[in-house]
């Protein structure tokens, strides 16, 4: 990849300090910050040697951290012999370049870092357009860290800049040509994704979408219930491009089941507009299913960053939500026996373990009753030659009584309005 894509990212097995920079309230505890910043390093194979809470009672604009905290981290860094240390906010670029000048050790902020783990697990052509759109949309404020070796020999009044500023410019005509690219590709992608979700409207089968906070369970939940081999491990970010199954449910011959990538609290702004495409899925979806890891301490706070991520992709105007509690496996006697009499008292729960397949029934019923919820019988008139569409009737529906006049069939079919809006469409 070309010098002005993009910087050379973090190593392999570097050895990493995690900084949590604490400014202002936060719905979780530092300890469980710090935890899943760890798990986001881990994830792109970081060797983590040191974990670090800094409390702010205002950025620096230099340096964000304060000059004693800068020197409590450089000491660290010289200590666990650190090449990288990554800081658990978002930090401009002025105040990267001059940490890494302090801490004598490559920086990366939480945005560089979840656009990182995007890099490595993009696998289609449409993730791999947003993941590099969303990095030179990062990258595009941070040109001038390349170049500072010629900051000296810029002169005059920008029109009549030096070579360093010249070179910049170039560069940052190159990132906005590619992003202008980037974006009619991803567009006639996304035109694409909607011919094949009006296809899919028309045609009889609902869609389920699975959502969640990262490392929820969302790929083993989708493997169980689909028999696929969609990748589950337990990393953030194990899944990134949506995969599609098909499945069957009580009394519903086939639906599709959508896996999509997992939400995380703080998601750059740069994500959210670049996989906005992605999760299009779910904001086309007959219902979703959010699953909880109800055996992680900060499960209430995930739920609340899963909500605020879908009404800013979707708005208020979204598909009902159902709630998978899992890994109900993990939890002790005391916890478990709470959780579910919690989940009895609400009818939009199931507790389940994707990894054992306790409750993943209980889940195929309730959304199989919310996706028939409000049948009514109708009365349909077709030509009795028109066999496609008797069959679907049979299929999809409940058909009570059939009659036959002369070259008309006359049916009394139980349908949802969702089933009756699609055989309409038809």
């Amino acid at each position: 990849m070309s010098a002005f894509q993009r910087e050379d990212g973090p190593t392999r097995g570097a050895r990493a300090i995690v900084a949590l920079a604490e400014i202002g309230p936060h719905n979780r505890s530092a300890e469980a910050r710090l935890d899943e910043a760890a798990g986001l390093a881990a994830a792109i194979g970081l060797d983590v040697v040191e974990r670090m809470a800094f409390r702010l009672r205002a950025p620096k604009a230099a340096t964000l951290l304060g000059s004693g905290q800068v020197e409590t981290l450089a000491d660290a860094v010289r200590m666990e012999e650190a090449e990288l240390v990554v800081v658990d906010a978002a930090v401009t670029p002025i105040q990267q370049r001059n940490l890494e000048e302090k801490l004598k050790a490559k920086v990366i902020d939480r945005t560089g870092l979840i656009l990182e783990i995007f890099g490595e697990r993009a696998a289609t052509a449409e993730g791999r357009l947003q993941v590099e759109l969303a990095h030179l949309d990062y990258q595009a404020g941070r040109l001038v860290r390349s170049w500072t070796h010629l900051e000296r020999q810029r002169g005059g009044f920008g029109f009549l800049g030096g070579p360093g500023e010249t070179q910049i410019e170039a560069d940052r005509r190159m990132i906005r040509d590619r992003m202008a690219k980037l974006r009619r590709e991803l567009d006639q992608v996304s035109r694409t994704r909607g011919l094949h979700r009006d296809r899919r409207r028309r045609a009889p089968w609902p869609v389920i979408a699975l959502v969640g906070y990262t490392n929820a369970g969302k790929s083993t939940l989708f493997n169980r219930m689909t028999g696929a081999d969609v990748m589950a491990e337990n990393l953030l970010f194990a899944t990134l491009d949506p995969t599609m199954r098909q499945i069957a449910l009580p009394g519903i011959d086939k639906a599709i089941l959508s896996d999509t990538v997992g939400f995380v609290s703080d998601l750059p702004t740069q994500l959210v507009a670049a996989f906005r495409a992605t999760l299009e899925e779910v904001t086309t979806a007959d219902i979703i299913v959010h699953i909880r890891d109800i055996s992680h301490p900060d499960t209430e706070a995930q739920a609340e960053d899963v909500a605020a991520v879908l009404a800013e992709i979707m708005g208020e105007e979204r598909a009902p939500v159902v709630e998978a509690w899992n890994k109900i496996d993990a939890l002790d006697a005391e916890a478990r026996s709470v959780a579910l009499a919690e989940a009895a008292r609400r009818d939009d729960v199931v507790p389940l373990s994707a990894l054992t397949g306790e409750g993943v029934d209980d889940l195929r019923r309730l959304l199989s009753d919310r996706l028939r919820h409000g049948a009514r019988v109708r009365t349909v008139r077709l030509p009795a030659s028109d066999g496609a569409a008797i069959a679907w009737l049979h299929q999809h529906g409940e058909v009570l009584a059939s009659e036959a006049v002369g070259e008309t069939l006359r049916l009394d079919v139980r349908l949802t309005d969702l089933e009756w809006a699609r055989f309409e469409a038809r």
